[in-house]
């Protein structure tokens, strides 16, 4: 599959494997695919989430990723669907990290005092979104898989990447729009 990935493409997936090393994530997530992408410029991605004004708020998505991660990867919805039950998400993280150190609920954190070496596999989140952008790639048509088409698997995945991309605005069908909107004014 990899073959049929653009320059882009394979920058993005070599720059998750980068994030999840900074990390020490023993695997690559979608999240690690996201900051990857958000470090992009001059590609179909990255012009698409300038489009849509992610650009000034590339920080903010960060820092959001990085509030997923300290909440042992839980999306904001899923936070508040356990609020709803009377689980005080936000308060068994402070307790945590009260007793433990800032991260401890943290899947990378856990295993700071580990040493890693070698190659880092993809998680099965990961590995879905790869697939998914195969699939969304077919159904757009084009030959060849680029990072927009691993921008728009990550909006179409439901977890945290798609969660933090909506409170921004990004969501496949804006992220449709603009691609379409782009290739239309690169046709002309």
């Amino acid at each position: 599959m990899f073959e049929r990935f653009t320059k882009d493409a394979r920058a993005v997936v070599q720059g998750a494997v980068g994030h999840a090393e900074e990390a020490r994530a023993e695997t690559v997530e979608p999240e690690h695919l996201l900051l990857a992408l958000l470090d992009r410029e001059g590609s179909r991605a990255s012009f698409a989430l300038a489009a849509l004004g992610v650009g000034e708020h590339r920080d903010a998505v960060r820092r959001e990723l990085g509030d997923a991660r300290r909440r042992a990867g839980l999306s904001q919805s899923e936070t508040e669907a356990l609020a709803g039950l009377g689980i005080d998400v936000t308060e068994i993280v402070a307790r945590v990290e009260e007793a433990h150190g800032v991260g401890a609920m943290s899947a990378d954190d856990r295993k700071r005092g580990r040493r890693w070496s070698g190659h880092r596999s993809f998680s099965r989140g990961a590995k879905e979104v790869l697939e998914k952008a195969l699939r969304v790639a077919v159904a757009r048509r084009d030959r060849h898989i680029g990072d927009e088409h691993l921008l728009l698997a990550l909006a179409l995945r439901p977890g945290v990447p798609a969660e933090v991309l909506a409170d921004h605005g990004v969501t496949h069908a804006s992220l449709s729009r603009v691609l379409d909107e782009g290739a239309g004014k690169s046709c002309a």
